[in-house]
């Protein structure tokens, strides 16, 4: 993994970007005060858009935007989904963008097309959706909860990568996970196991 993301629980200022989000600010940051084990559901496209992918190609994409990109925003692990905070607008732009990419489109006889495989679903929140994200506070173990902060909000202004950012992440998440053989294919019924990949 890299040294660029960690856990972490939310800051006072991380909690009051969060909470600005809501129609009710102050009564978000009351109940977290009273709860600040407690996740919470708040409403996305004003303060911030929400990309969510499977856990594993969510690790991916954010491993590629702090190895060799811009580094993320605010990401929660919930219930074996990774969410990553974007860009209000986000939700709205990227499926046309992964769509033009041709990741996840069918062909006329409804078939996957050939790199649809690669990047497994995003699901896109933006104005009129909402999304549970983990307690303000870090949890006692994470691990039974099913959810935390991976880069926590510590400011009333993170920086939040926009669609064209999430998209090169995906692809270049995609291109790590695809394995390229040197060999030509096998005939159909012998085993061929890739050994270039062992450790």
């Amino acid at each position: 993994m890299s040294s660029g993301w960690n856990a972490s629980h939310v800051t006072p200022d991380g909690a009051a970007w969060l909470a600005s989000a809501g129609t009710y600010p102050r009564s978000t940051l009351s109940l977290w005060e009273e709860r600040p084990d407690a996740p919470i559901v708040l409403p996305c496209g004003t303060a911030f858009d929400v990309v969510s992918a499977p856990s594993v190609f969510g690790r991916r994409m954010l491993d590629r935007l702090w190895d060799g990109g811009p580094g993320s925003g605010p990401v929660a692990e919930f219930r074996g989904r990774m969410l990553l905070f974007a860009a209000p607008g986000t939700a709205q732009r990227l499926p046309a963008l992964l769509e033009w990419e041709e990741w996840g489109t069918h062909d006329r006889d409804g078939g996957e097309t050939g790199r649809a495989d690669a990047v497994p679903p995003l699901l896109c929140h933006g104005t009129g959706d909402a999304v549970t994200i983990p307690a303000s506070a870090k949890p006692p173990s994470p691990a039974r909860s099913g959810s935390r902060w991976l880069v926590a909000p510590d400011t009333r202004q993170p920086w939040l990568p926009g669609p064209e950012v999430l998209l090169w992440a995906a692809v270049r998440a995609a291109r790590s996970a695809v394995r390229i053989s040197i060999f030509p294919p096998a005939d159909q019924g012998a085993k061929v196991y890739d050994v270039s990949r062992r450790r």
